[in-house]
């Protein structure tokens, strides 16, 4: 069931209903009985249905997710396969609600980058910072420019 369909299924506009179990835990990537060890040990709050059946609100699950994204650690990157890094300085940044422009000056390369606007947040991206632009490209179009004489 979709989160539009709880909505449709609520009492008020702003409330969406709670899950059944198996929802959050697939939603969660865990199983059933972690949520119920979970419950036991005070770290989600159930509710439970009219039949006893239990329920996780939305916002639970919301707050789990929240903060496992936020303990998770980063591993650091010690080899890639790109090898087109650009060091250079952020001269533009265009953002709206979901999407954003990124343009970063390398030496002489002008490099664009589209991104979303949670990841301007996430790096801090300001005008004047420092950035590397890593290019990965499958595939590279050249072009001719006009007045070039053709080799014979």
């Amino acid at each position: 069931m979709t989160i539009e369909e709880h909505r449709d299924m609520d009492e008020g506009p702003e409330e969406v209903a709670p899950l059944r179990v198996g929802q959050a835990a697939e939603m969660l990537g865990i199983t059933v009985e972690t949520l119920r060890r979970w419950e036991a040990d005070g770290r989600l709050q159930l509710t439970r249905s009219a039949g006893g059946q239990r329920l996780v609100p939305i916002a639970e699950v919301s707050r789990l997710l929240r903060e496992r994204r936020r303990d998770a650690v980063d591993r650091p990157i010690v080899a890639q396969s790109a090898r087109n890094r650009f060091p250079g300085i952020v001269t533009r940044v265009e953002r709206d609600a979901v999407a954003a422009v990124v343009e970063v000056m390398a030496g002489p390369h002008r490099l664009v980058s589209l991104m979303t606007a949670e990841a301007v947040d996430e790096l801090d991206l300001k005008v004047g910072d420092e950035a590397v632009c890593v290019v990965k490209a499958t595939n590279v179009i050249v072009e001719i420019p006009s007045g070039k004489e053709h080799r014979q």
